[in-house]
């Protein structure tokens, strides 16, 4: 791509930006403020396409405000949220894949049942997407977003009294907004580890995914070698094969943003739709 043209797309790109934020602060059915980054995200996931940026945001925030105890009560650093990271991680990894795909892990430390609160674990892993996508996807290239999205579950020491302690309405709001809300374009879910039994998992939990999102999903049952052909080990933990540094370095990391963040993820400015009756009013402002 010429200088020009690159110059011309960068132009255009400043422009529906302005244009969107904008629009954004005159909108009645979104909160007062947004990030930057976060507005460049909805952006990019719709391909540059302005309008359809502004469905994909609306969606976005009408499904927060439908399920406040998700998206909006929440605080990082409450009983909920150290309850479910002593037990789980939730853990973006470093960098980008050579197709600029960002990948996360999920994964027990304790494979004890009861440790596990579906609905409270779901809002921890939605504070972290939330922390992460006002920052740069990778530190050696910041200005480089992802240009997908790529989970990998570890699925050992899952069982079928887990699979029993999903609440089925909370499965219903985290398949919906992954389908239809998230600021970036899910690429593929990995699956490892997978136990024997895990046709009968499946079972369970096909029905409320859609037929799109089930076919990203790649099962790795005999070896996590096969992992490696679409996320590089260099971005994988050491305790995965991987070169990107130990478990505990990254789950502090992470906790480490949470609290630095924790003021955002609780500001009610940027979660909150409030009601068009209730505003009296009040004229809103744009968030530089």
């Amino acid at each position: 791509m010429s200088s020009d043209s690159e110059s011309e797309n960068q132009l255009r790109r400043d422009r529906d930006l302005a244009e969107l934020l904008e629009w954004f602060a005159l909108n009645e059915n979104l909160p007062q403020e947004i990030e930057p980054l976060l507005l460049r995200r909805f952006y990019q996931c719709m391909y540059g396409h302005v309008e359809d940026t502004k469905k994909l945001i609306e969606v976005n925030y009408a499904l927060r405000n439908k399920h406040p105890h998700l998206f909006i009560k929440r605080d990082p650093l409450d009983e909920d949220s150290r309850r479910t990271f002593d037990y789980a991680d939730i853990l973006p990894l470093p960098g980008l894949t050579p197709d600029k795909y960002k990948v996360s892990l999920y994964c027990f430390r304790d494979f004890e049942p009861s440790k596990m609160h579906h609905t409270e674990d779901t809002r921890a892993f939605f504070m972290v997407t939330d922390c992460r996508f006002i920052m740069p996807d990778d530190l050696a290239h910041p200005e480089v977003l992802s240009e997908g999205e790529v989970q990998i579950f570890d699925m050992k020491g899952t069982t079928m009294r887990h699979i029993s302690r999903l609440t089925i309405s909370t499965l219903r709001a985290y398949v919906k907004f992954l389908q239809l809300a998230f600021p970036v374009r899910l690429k593929a879910i990995h699956m490892v580890n997978c136990p024997t039994y895990l046709d009968r998992i499946v079972s369970v939990v096909k029905p409320f995914i859609s037929e799109e999102v089930f076919k990203l999903i790649r099962f790795h049952t005999a070896s996590i070698d096969s992992l490696y052909a679409s996320v590089p080990r260099e971005m994988l933990p050491e305790e995965y094969g991987g070169c990107a540094g130990p478990l505990a370095t990254l789950r502090a990391q992470t906790q480490q943003v949470l609290a630095e963040k924790r003021d955002y993820l609780m500001d009610p400015n940027h979660w909150h739709v409030e009601k068009p009756e209730k505003r009296n009013g009040k004229s809103w402002k744009l968030f530089n």
